[in-house]
């Protein structure tokens, strides 16, 4: 098996993004180890503060913010950082040649009750004649992107990584403490009978969405004539690994529960490079209206609308809105 830089220089990715990807890897290991002391590492349980997405921050998400941002910028390489847990970018070298947005711990109310967690991030390059304090540097489509990945926090610590040359997945090895090459050009199934989504929501729903899911759960006595089963993480790190390896479909649709806020996921730190890894393994990752990767940002916090996974069943969701 292959540490992750020779795997890298095989797919001739650039040494200086080469040197980022381990920077950035440095720090999930450190979180990994945080979270495998679970409470032993005395940093369970919640603070009393909100982040700027409203949400109430547990202590380990604080940790993992300030350890996978002080690493980074440490780096040299990094202009700038852009974290769900910010208000806004932070600074790094005015020279520096990329930009990482990152979503320390997805998945925090699994934190408790010792279920999967993990972290997201994603790497572009930093557009010329932009200021390093500038955060509308970020503002731009998935398609940008250099490198994604997200690093799975479970029984083993999983990596899965992209540079725009497939999709491939890493397993730490915490004997010598490298990332080993353990699976290259992941292919998600285009068929399958397995689906994620939170149906305590279902109310708030748009009809096509409904419909959909209604007929999957008819099985084969509905339209779709096979049985669908559900599976559901909190964690769209957990759920996307999960269709990654196996197939599925996973969804976090538009609904009416605050006309303000009527998506849940954020573009820049969850869609975006969840969307790049899926790609790259074959899948499909849209809005009901198209391809997220496409969207044009006008905020580093915006959200959006969420539907990925095997191919053909993506696809059959989409004809509902139709």
């Amino acid at each position: 098996m292959q540490r992750i830089a020779p795997a890298l220089r095989e797919d001739n990715v650039p040494l200086d993004l080469i040197s980022l990807i381990k920077t950035i890897l440095a720090a999930t290991k450190e979180i990994s180890f945080r979270v495998g002391q679970g409470q032993l590492s005395g940093v369970l349980g919640s603070t009393l503060d909100e982040n700027i997405q409203g949400e109430i921050q547990k202590q380990l998400d604080v940790v993992s913010n300030q350890l996978f941002k002080d690493i980074t910028l440490e780096s040299g390489f990094v202009k700038a950082i852009s974290s769900e847990e910010e208000e806004t970018s932070v600074a790094g070298h005015e020279t520096g040649k990329y930009i990482v947005s990152f979503d320390p711990l997805d998945g925090s109310s699994n934190i408790e009750i010792n279920s999967l967690i993990g972290t997201i991030f994603s790497i572009m390059e930093a557009p010329e004649g932009m200021k390093a304090a500038d955060p509308d540097m970020f503002k731009q489509p998935g398609t940008k992107q250099v490198c994604a990945g997200y690093v799975l926090y479970g029984p083993s610590t999983v990596l899965a990584l992209t540079t725009g040359k497939g999709t491939h997945f890493y397993t730490l090895d915490k004997t010598h403490g490298s990332y080993m090459l353990t699976e290259r050009n992941v292919k998600i199934p285009e068929d399958t009978a397995e689906f994620a989504i939170n149906m305590s929501n279902q109310r708030s729903w748009q009809q096509p969405m409904k419909n959909y899911i209604a007929d999957l759960l008819l099985g084969k006595e509905g339209p779709r004539e096979k049985n669908f089963n559900m599976r559901w993480i909190a964690a769209m790190v957990g759920d996307v690994h999960r269709l990654l390896v196996r197939g599925g479909i996973f969804t976090y649709p538009s609904d009416n529960r605050d006309p303000n806020k009527p998506y849940k996921l954020r573009l820049m730190y969850e869609a975006n490079p969840m969307s790049f890894l899926v790609e790259q393994a074959g899948g499909l990752s849209v809005t009901s209206t198209g391809r997220i990767m496409e969207i044009e940002p006008t905020d580093i916090h915006q959200r959006v609308e969420v539907i990925l996974g095997s191919k053909n069943e993506v696809e059959k969701c989409l004809s509902y809105y139709k």
